[in-house]
């Protein structure tokens, strides 16, 4: 088995010579987190590659994500280190079938999840992290909106923006979607003295058992000022890594068993050294579909 100290060197030699930034989503396994340039949520990573200075960008995450920074920096050369790293609930909407749903409620406005095809924020009016859903729907000019894929995501946000109706798709994140109130309650009995945050992107029966409904961004800068010694995470297990890593003192725990996005934790320290290394896999965009999309992507920002 191969140094992870040693490779992670040489991928900060490549970086240097070739101008080069990693920009890694929390959810990457631990090695890949450690060579980051760049380490975040959805929402700081896109804002990150729309101002990125280096030439190339190697994107630790999943291929919507690549996609997103390709869209918003497209003057740089995007590199995705696994082509087969992708987001499951990205691939159940379509194009055809939102453009069914747009169809069906001409006045409605569109907000997709960045967790997303780029055809499909084409079609949209506006896109959305789980940072910013909810501010998002509420500044948006519509009182009737589209919003897809994720139903998890949609149900909390029309918990939270009650005075707006949302016509939801049935997507989900399959690794959120494991979450179960059982296994919070369970947590809870255990560690009566744990605070429980949890992702937008769990079920409403989790989210009702919530101290904090946050993104992965919000989860880590709750725990870093919160008082509190003891945590229940519901999301995946990457981001309770980097927790105790950058929280000593501190415990975090899963929803009982730790859940896995097999899609994140594809990409390893070794891939990250090949895409710099061979300039692999570059991500192109279509321009006349990307020109569409970065204004829904442009949307998304505005709410930071």
């Amino acid at each position: 088995m191969e140094n992870s100290n040693d490779l992670i060197e040489e991928i900060k030699e490549l970086k240097k010579a070739k101008h080069a930034a990693l920009l890694v989503h929390n959810y990457q396994v631990e090695e890949v987190q450690l060579a980051a340039d760049y380490l975040g949520d959805s929402l700081e990573l896109s804002r990150t590659a729309a101002v990125v200075k280096q030439d190339i960008i190697v994107f630790a995450g999943v291929k919507f994500m690549a996609e997103t920074a390709k869209i918003l920096a497209p003057q740089k050369k995007v590199l995705l280190p696994r082509l087969d790293a992708g987001c499951p609930m990205a691939d159940m909407i379509t194009v055809e079938e939102l453009k069914v749903l747009k169809a069906n409620h001409p006045h409605a406005k569109v907000v997709t999840y960045v967790n997303s095809s780029v055809e499909v924020k084409a079609e949209s009016d506006a896109c959305c992290t789980s940072s910013n859903a909810v501010k998002v729907v509420e500044n948006i000019a519509a009182d009737e909106i589209i919003f897809i894929p994720d139903q998890n995501l949609g149900n909390y946000v029309q918990k939270m923006v009650p005075q707006k109706k949302l016509i939801l798709f049935e997507g989900y994140c399959y690794v959120h979607n494991r979450i179960k109130k059982e296994e919070i309650t369970e947590m809870k009995k255990r560690l009566p003295g744990a605070k429980v945050l949890v992702h937008p992107e769990v079920r409403m029966e989790v989210i009702d058992l919530a101290d904090e409904v946050l993104s992965t961004g919000g989860m880590l800068k709750y725990v870093s000022t919160s008082p509190h010694k003891q945590f229940i995470i519901a999301t995946e297990q990457g981001l309770i890594e980097r927790m105790k890593r950058e929280n000593p003192g501190k415990e975090f725990y899963p929803a009982l068993t730790a859940k896995i996005c097999v899609n994140m934790k594809r990409t390893s320290l070794r891939d990250v050294y090949e895409a710099l290394k061979y300039e692999r896999y570059e991500i192109r965009v279509d321009r006349s579909i990307a020109r569409r999309a970065v204004r829904a992507l442009d949307e998304m920002l505005k709410y930071v």
